[in-house]
């Protein structure tokens, strides 16, 4: 079958953002393709439709994209932020809808939403909006999960890269805070025979 004009548009945007973000910051972009891969299947452990899961799949690999925005004296920083640097740094949540309503791809309903939400905590301390609970998007929920773990498994000038026991050791103190239980508690089992389990 003929792709479409409206799915090579998509298309040609993803290709584009992909390109954008590699340029950017080569650990971003593979930061994202290994969220991409863990949120797919915490997806899956949690039921998610197969609409949902198409959504997921582009805000997996696309959930950083406002870091474009960040200033490379924030994003590559040896070290503790400031309090002005941290409010630029978080900033990159509402940027990278910001920029998914300026595509093709924000046509896909919920795409730039879930983007915005996904560092917002389950207890209501996250950002950019205080969400809380079921307020969360689910698959903005499923992204924190992902993302935190991966994050933490790998050096960034800012961030020692941690083993897998001590990475579920900070997961399991932020269940119910930080993130959602039902959603940790299917990535403990799944991450447990992942090939992108860290030692």
């Amino acid at each position: 079958m003929a792709m479409s004009a409206i799915d090579r548009s998509i298309r040609g945007s993803v290709n584009a953002l992909s390109v954008a973000l590699n340029e950017r910051d080569s650990y971003t972009q593979a930061h994202c393709s290994r969220v991409l891969m863990l949120a797919e299947a915490l997806g899956i452990a949690c039921g998610i439709s197969t609409e949902d899961h198409a959504h997921l799949r582009i805000c997996a690999l696309f959930h950083d994209i406002g870091k474009l925005g960040v200033p490379d004296s924030v994003l590559l920083k040896p070290g503790r932020l400031t309090p002005d640097e941290w409010v630029l740094m978080k900033a990159h949540s509402e940027q990278g809808e910001r920029i998914f309503r300026a595509t093709e791809i924000a046509k896909l309903e919920l795409t730039a939403p879930i983007i915005r939400h996904h560092h917002e905590s389950y207890d209501g301390s996250g950002y950019p909006d205080g969400l809380k609970g079921e307020a969360i998007p689910p698959l903005s929920r499923i992204l924190l999960v992902v993302d935190s773990y991966d994050a933490m498994s790998h050096l960034r000038p800012y961030n020692k890269a941690r083993s897998h026991r001590e990475i579920i050791h900070v997961m399991e103190s932020e269940q119910g805070e930080k993130l959602d239980p039902f959603m940790f508690g299917n990535f403990l089992r799944l991450i447990e025979h992942s090939a992108l389990r860290v030692n």
